[in-house]
């Protein structure tokens, strides 16, 4: 008898008893709960996001004030509720993104190496809680902090800079996600068998030519899936890059580099402003809302749909 077998046995004889059926109910219940809870948040956003586009709109029993799907996605003027050009908003968020992610994917790829290959497990101690208190921060903090201590030193370097820019929101957010990156590339980089090491090691390799050119390869996947599970945190990022970009929505460059120079408005901070606003429940201003946040849901749903692609595609077994 194999052990599966064994194992199905002897579970047979319990799973009928009290002390088996309420266990498994609690534990039904809260997945449910969970499962119940996501498809709720979709179907509003899909529902209230259909009756600001007027191609979608019929579909709902929804007759007034739309905008049309192209001039939403298209656009780049940005100004509820004459205007309502998402690319306005895009642009600012693929801006702070971009930039945390040179800011973050570094710093916490070399801080999962050290962790990983060469802190002592003393020094590993005490920089996994370091890490750990360093995401706990609230992000309205480090939204204060990138005004009064970055943005000067940014405008010391750069004196055309404005006092809310991109430059400073992108820097505090790739700080936030630095201990993401760093803490799931490090369990990526321990799962990798020492056997390997020690034959990189045997054919006079350096400890950091196996860092480098051994457990990172090994480890890629899962550092690869790191990267993009804090993109998607820092593009739905709120308080942080609401105090530090400021709340001028005007369609940047991607491509330019003096675009972090400007203040602009990502589409967290957006929705943010909208909800601070004098908007009505029935205004188009407010059914913009819904619009975004499908928006921003499809795009970080997308990345972790890769990140999952990635991590299954690309993963090692040992």
């Amino acid at each position: 008898m194999s052990t599966d077998d064994i194992t199905d046995e002897l579970t047979r004889n319990v799973e009928g008893t009290t002390q088996e059926r309420l266990p498994r109910l609690f534990f039904f219940i809260c997945a449910a709960v969970s499962v119940v809870t996501t498809v709720s948040i979709v179907v509003l956003l899909a529902t209230e996001a259909a009756r600001f586009f007027s191609v979608t709109a019929p579909l709902v029993g929804f007759a007034g004030e739309t905008v049309d799907a192209a001039d939403f996605f298209l656009r780049t003027a940005w100004q509820p509720p004459e205007q309502f050009g998402v690319l306005a908003l895009v642009s600012a968020t693929i801006l702070i993104t971009v930039g945390s992610a040179i800011v973050a994917i570094p710093l916490g790829v070399g801080t999962a190496i050290y962790l990983s290959e060469y802190a002592t497990p003393a020094a590993r101690s005490r920089l996994k809680p370091a890490l750990e208190i360093l995401a706990g921060i609230p992000t309205v903090v480090y939204g204060f902090f990138a005004v009064i201590y970055i943005t000067p030193v940014i405008q010391g370097v750069f004196p055309q800079t404005g006092a809310f820019n991109l430059a400073s929101a992108s820097i505090v957010v790739g700080i936030m996600i630095i201990p993401m990156v760093a803490s799931i590339s490090e369990d990526a980089m321990s799962a990798v068998p020492e056997d390997l090491r020690q034959a990189g090691y045997g054919m006079g390799a350096t400890k950091f030519d196996v860092a480098t050119g051994v457990v990172v390869p090994a480890a890629l996947s899962g550092i690869v899936s790191s990267f993009i599970l804090a993109l998607s945190r820092a593009i739905g990022e709120t308080m942080a890059v609401t105090v530090a970009a400021g709340s001028q929505a005007q369609y940047l460059n991607v491509l330019n580099p003096a675009s972090y120079l400007e203040g602009a408005l990502p589409m967290t901070a957006a929705m943010i402003k909208l909800l601070l606003s004098d908007i009505t429940g029935g205004g188009l201003a407010y059914r913009s809302l819904y619009a975004i946040g499908i928006t921003l849901f499809a795009i970080t749903l997308a990345m972790n749909v890769i990140s999952d692609f990635i991590a299954q595609r690309y993963r090692e077994e040992y």
